[in-house]
């Protein structure tokens, strides 16, 4: 797992072994809503330098406009997860108005905290997510189709693959076999019994529950065409897609070809794997790498455009703390603008949800190409489940998936169906 890759995922795993879920004092669901009132306020947005550098010039923009509803903008505190820090300012009730980097796996119990804003309740903002966001949106519900949360950006995740290494296993750089499983796994010992590699690709093979989005989860939305893997409070990984997608992992584990272990480091940029499964913040961080870019596989192969994948999306939440929710609003809209979503593209190459993204921006894609893959693949994107216990159910799957298909332990399908039936009862607590 890369280095860059662990400082994005591991902002969530306090969340389980942390105890957020205990963190209640304010609990009841959605806190009122009162969009009238205007006046300063603040806003967290994440310690990334690339996020920084697009935050402050949104509040320096707005605050220009606005002198008497200024912005007072900062990174979110230090502590052990971004959603650990949320969730003790929610039980203190000191949380900024904003904060712009939200995980939808923790909206649901952030919403049951009475932490967040139903931003359906406002007039105009469920009209406006959904004509920004397009059909997307509809993924950033809860379970009874209120807005929690602000869809924001995205970063759907591709394989990324190491042209140089192909190359000297003899393998075609530009037109790598890695569409179906039965191709991924023959590329892949040739290039580890080339002696290219010691891996062929490298994903975190360790329990944390998140950890799931970046190995099951992006190949079952594209078996599935995009099904999430729990739908009307019912697991849907127990069939035969998800069974395949099991047994392609558990096969590159055995054979070999992924790790049991975890890398320390950054496995793809030191040359310890030739793949990675990445999102766009990749093209950046690997510069250095001479690497091309395929879509997640499939058991039969799928071509590009109709491939889906997990979208690893960080989200707008408006925080019930707020006083001046007027403003807040008004701030929300302001900041994902036409013009302020660009900006987002520039400075940190993140995929705003927008619908026609590519077409809206495509000077932008015109002139970074690297991008446009990442762009196309952003409007087939598949999120967690919505609800209080998203972090349960997916430590759950975690659980059974670390068991059977990273350490070999028992069959897939047993393992699968275990995890559903555990899931089918979190699913329908409240």
């Amino acid at each position: 797992m890369t280095s860059r890759t662990v400082s994005r995922r591991t902002v969530v795993a306090a969340v389980v072994v942390a105890g957020m879920l205990g963190l209640t004092a304010c609990s009841g669901g959605g806190a009122t809503t009162s969009s009238s009132g205007k006046g300063p306020i603040t806003i967290w947005y994440s310690n990334n330098a690339q996020e920084v550098t697009w935050g402050k010039q949104m509040v320096a923009a707005w605050n220009a406009a606005h002198p008497k509803e200024m912005i007072k903008g900062q990174e979110i505190p230090a502590g052990k997860s971004s959603e650990e820090v949320i969730g003790a300012a929610i039980a203190a009730g000191n949380a900024p108005c904003l904060i712009y980097n939200t995980a939808p796996s923790a909206v649901g119990q952030f919403e049951k905290q009475g932490g967040l804003v139903d931003l359906s309740k406002i007039s105009g903002a469920a009209s406006y997510i959904e004509s920004r966001s397009g059909a997307v949106a509809d993924q950033y519900k809860n379970t009874s189709g209120e807005y929690f949360q602000m869809p924001w950006k995205s970063n759907p995740v591709v394989i990324f693959y190491n042209k140089d290494m192909f190359a000297k296993a003899g393998l075609d750089p530009n037109n790598p076999k890695l569409s179906t499983y039965s191709d991924f796994i023959a590329t892949s010992k040739k290039l580890v019994d080339a002696g290219v590699a010691k891996v062929a690709i490298e994903p975190a093979p360790t329990s944390e529950f998140f950890q799931t989005q970046f190995d099951f989860y992006p190949l079952y939305a594209a078996a599935t065409g995009g099904k999430q893997i729990v739908a009307d409070n019912k697991a849907t990984f127990a069939d035969q897609a998800g069974y395949d997608v099991a047994d392609f992992w558990q096969t590159m584990y055995k054979d070999k070809l992924s790790s049991p272990e975890q890398y320390t480091g950054d496995s793809f940029a030191a040359g310890n794997s030739a793949m990675a499964i990445v999102g766009p913040w990749a093209v950046s961080v690997y510069k250095d790498v001479n690497w091309g870019s395929v879509p997640v596989p499939t058991k039969d192969g799928i071509t590009a455009g109709k491939t889906w994948t997990f979208s690893d999306a960080k989200n707008i939440g408006l925080y019930s703390a707020c006083k001046n929710q007027g403003t807040a609003w008004d701030v929300l809209k302001f900041s994902t603008s036409k013009a302020q979503d660009q900006k987002l593209l520039e400075l940190t190459g993140q995929m705003p949800l927008r619908k026609d993204l590519q077409t809206t921006y495509a000077d932008y894609f015109s002139k970074n190409p690297a991008y446009k893959a990442f762009g196309d693949q952003a409007s087939r994107t598949v999120e967690v489940p919505p609800g209080p216990n998203t972090v349960e159910m997916l430590q759950a799957f975690r659980d059974a998936w670390t068991k059977s298909v990273v350490t070999g332990d028992g069959s897939v399908k047993s393992a699968l169906e275990g995890a559903a039936t555990k899931i089918d009862t979190i699913a329908k607590q409240k």
